[in-house]
């Protein structure tokens, strides 16, 4: 009612082109290209908000064309490539397919489980890209997954170019986000040939100086453990090689090669040993934040107790179970399927998907999530959403999309390590030559530093430790119930200054209660509670639900409504027995025939109590007024004090009346308060904010669309079992505790910390190897140690983020 400003107004706002992206000129149109775009998980306007925000952002775009209906996009740009753009929509979760492509063109996920590092992606890339009829390459390196848009005869090529690589690709179900099993390093690792490796090595370097020398024992020794531990390094660099790519295997081939060519056999032999037991070790560090996404699949139970046609109770695979069937838990048991409870009641913890601590009491009516544990009664209930569609199924799944996108830091260290190895590469070979050519140095003194740089030249550290932290950083929000949809919101909490709210069911309970209920016209006291609480009845506002639930409550009869309709940002109208009625906020009556000054001394006197205040007006005259009040939140008042205590200022954007507004602002702490707010007025007040700092917006997740869209980081509240609400905010909060929001900023601000302490680890070891090689004072084995400990150690780093 008077806080339609922010309740059910969000969708017809959301398109409004001018409030999103500025008018182009008519030149830039003139000059401009079109790409054409079918946005295939484009179905509101909240959705068309976020692409219009992203996209209008980006330099070269000078105009959207949307088409909801037939979810189709047209933009019209300056770009040299659509890479950006493409890029952007899939940022934002979009599945967007160009048009005009080969209509035959499908998308395929591919599980390669050998794909542990960058340098293994950008060698798949280079192969596929080449290849005709594939449209579009998106990688998960964190859970060894490619997606593939390609045209139908492009498939068998694909695997074919994969398996050419020494890789081996799994086709897996694009429906279905469960994580492909990783490899089994307990069970498939040579570790019998590595132990006989190691200890080769060891007796090579063992011969070596007690014999003086390269004798014929030190060089089988060194053969031997070369053979037995390097033969897949070798493998795969000669691969690589093929392909024009200087990976971290045809880095090492190199150097172990160049090592025995100068007589160094024991120190090639260790050095390939140990970099096969690091590669090893790191593999399985990495699997320990892979596996933070894969306990969540363990939350839901794979079989189900499902009632059968003739009466009888089956357990069944729970991906088998269809929407509407009946299904029954005992205590103790998790929860399989998303559902509604229909007979029986318990209390379910629900810290799996919401992060609530406190078990909550379940009745008939009440919503109950698959991987939640059931923790005392027996009670069944409908399957609402099939396995793969559960509330859980889109957390692993936005989880998971949130992973491929990259975020900014990542983006950054990608683009310097395309440059660091060609340009560590070029370094060896200037060190190997020059030095002897032009000062006369000893040719085997700089071939040997040359091959020291080529052991450090592979930035595996620096590449892997982005991934490994954000991963990490996304797994532990999930399993406080916050949904983080990328890395770079993940990046960005830290840059909060601003904070703007919405009030009903944001900072308050969303359940007021009627106070007031005031007759103005003594001939139609008995009916105008009738005919207000009528006309609530048909809208779901918290504040008209108020006024209906007292009216039935006290035993009022309600009538026919004709003719309803919604007033956004003022209230509602109908027709009831012939006469034209409004049921609404002050602002509605001002447009309809003013406010009288002792209206309007009432209405300030029960606004000054923080109350809301709605009436009923006729064909003449305001019949009646109803006072509502709601209640703020306990984790209200603690979460604004978190978040004053980490620098952030906050508001309240609401559509109600700016007494209530302010009545609310002081009771939870907050710095200012706007009331009366349409959409539009929400969408102006974030502009502002953003133009000075970084502004999030908290809100439904989808009638607040506009704002939401807007601001840099957008939160929805109470997101368990909302499509919408997860799809179209940058952060879905899945229960309805802004104190999470505190806990997200934390998180970011100690994502940052570990980024930038990796990448100073990463190229500080890189550093200090240069300086040690052209001292003269590092050896190969010392490089194989400190460029994978590196790999090592940010890794773990990354993986303190669990512990959050």
């Amino acid at each position: 009612m008077s806080d339609c400003g922010s309740k059910g107004c969000g969708c017809s706002s959301a398109a409004s082109g001018p409030l999103l992206t500025p008018e182009p000129t008519a030149s830039a149109l003139a000059e401009a290209r079109e790409a054409h775009y079918l946005i295939q998980n484009m179905d509101c306007p909240t959705e068309e908000a976020l692409i219009r925000r992203k996209l209008g952002g980006l330099s070269g775009v000078v105009g959207l064309e949307f088409n909801l209906m037939k979810r189709t996009l047209i933009v019209r740009h300056n770009l040299p490539s659509l890479t950006p753009l493409e890029e952007a929509l899939s940022a934002v979760g979009m599945q967007a397919v160009r048009q005009g492509d080969d209509p035959s063109t499908q998308i395929t996920r591919l599980g390669i489980a050998q794909m542990d590092c960058p340098t293994e992606e950008t060698l798949i890339r280079k192969k596929l890209t080449l290849l005709p009829g594939v449209v579009d390459l998106d990688f998960n390196l964190m859970q060894r997954t490619l997606t593939v848009r390609h045209t139908a005869s492009a498939l068998a090529k694909v695997l074919d170019a994969i398996q050419s690589l020494g890789f081996e690709a799994q086709e897996l179900d694009t429906q279905n986000y469960r994580t492909p099993p990783s490899r089994a390093y307990s069970d498939s690792t040579p570790w019998l040939p590595l132990g006989f490796s190691l200890a080769a090595a060891i007796a090579a370097e063992g011969m070596y100086w007690y014999l003086g020398g390269n004798h014929w024992s030190v060089l089988v020794l060194a053969l031997i453990a070369i053979s037995l531990g390097g033969l897949s390094t070798y493998k795969k660099g000669w691969i690589a090689l093929k392909n024009r790519n200087l990976n971290m295997n045809a880095l090492m081939s190199i150097a172990v090669t160049g090592a025995m060519l100068i007589g160094h056999w024991p120190e090639a032999a260790m050095v390939m040993v140990l970099f096969a037991l690091a590669e090893v070790i790191e593999a399985k560090s990495l699997d320990r934040a892979r596996n933070a996404i894969r306990d969540l699949l363990d939350l839901a139970p794979e079989q189900a107790t499902v009632q059968q046609p003739d009466g009888t109770w089956l357990d069944v695979e729970a991906k088998q179970v269809a929407i509407g069937s009946r299904v029954r838990v005992r205590p103790g048991e998790r929860i399989a399927l998303d559902g509604v409870l229909l007979e029986g009641g318990s209390t379910v913890s629900q810290a799996p998907i919401t992060g609530e601590s406190l078990p909550v009491e379940k009745a008939p009516g009440d919503p109950v999530y698959a991987g939640t544990i059931n923790e005392s009664g027996s009670f069944e209930y409908r399957v609402t959403a099939v396995a793969g569609n559960s509330t859980l199924a889109r957390i692993i799944q936005m989880v998971e999309e949130a992973q491929g996108s990259r975020a900014p830091t990542q983006r950054f260290v990608d683009q310097f390590a395309r440059w660091y190895t060609p340009a560590v590469f070029v370094l060896a070979i200037a060190v190997a030559v020059l030095p002897p050519l032009l000062l006369g140095a000893a040719w085997m003194d700089w071939l040997y530093r040359a091959l020291i740089l080529l052991v450090v030249a592979c930035p595996c550290a620096l590449v892997i430790s982005t991934p490994v932290t954000i991963v990490s950083g996304l797994a532990a929000a999930a399993r406080q119930g916050i949904l983080i949809k990328g890395g770079v919101y993940l990046e960005d909490g830290r840059k909060l200054r601003w904070l703007a709210l919405d009030k009903t069911g944001t900072l308050t309970h969303g359940k007021p209660e009627q106070t007031d209920a005031i007759s103005l016209n003594s001939a139609l006291t008995d009916s105008s509670r009738s005919i207000a609480a009528s006309l609530a009845s048909r809208s779901d506002h918290p504040v008209s639900k108020a006024i209906a639930k007292a009216a039935v409550g006290d035993g009022v009869v309600l009538r026919e409504v004709g003719e309803f309709a919604a007033l956004p940002g003022q209230g509602v109208r109908g027709v009831i027995d012939g006469q034209t009625y409004h049921l609404g906020n002050h602002r509605m009556v001002d447009e309809l025939r003013g406010c009288s000054s002792d209206l309007k001394q009432r209405i300030t006197a029960l606004e000054s109590e923080g109350k809301t205040v709605v009436m009923l007006v006729g064909a003449d005259d305001v019949l009646a007024i109803f006072a509502v009040a709601d209640t703020i939140k306990d984790s209200s008042r603690n979460a604004i004090a978190e978040l004053h205590a980490l620098g952030i200022q906050t508001v309240i954007l609401t559509g109600d009346n700016p007494h209530t507004a302010q009545a609310i602002a002081a009771q939870a702490g907050i710095d200012r308060a706007q009331g009366n707010l349409l959409p539009a007025d929400k969408l102006r007040e974030v502009e502002q904010l953003a133009q000075s700092s970084k502004v999030g917006m908290v809100g439904d997740g989808i009638n607040d669309a506009p704002a939401l869209a807007r601001a840099d980081i957008g939160f929805a509240m109470g997101a368990a079992g909302t499509d919408t609400a997860i799809e179209t905010a940058d952060v879905a909060l899945m229960d309805d505790d802004l104190r999470k929001i505190p806990t997200f900023v934390k998180l970011s601000r100690a994502t940052a910390q570990v980024l930038l302490q990796n990448i100073v680890l990463a190229l500080g070891l890189k550093a200090a190897f240069l300086l040690l090689t052209f001292t003269g004072q590092a050896t190969m084995w010392m490089a194989v140690f400190a460029d994978m400990g590196a790999s090592l150690l940010v890794v773990g780093n990354g993986l303190r983020l669990l512990r959050q």
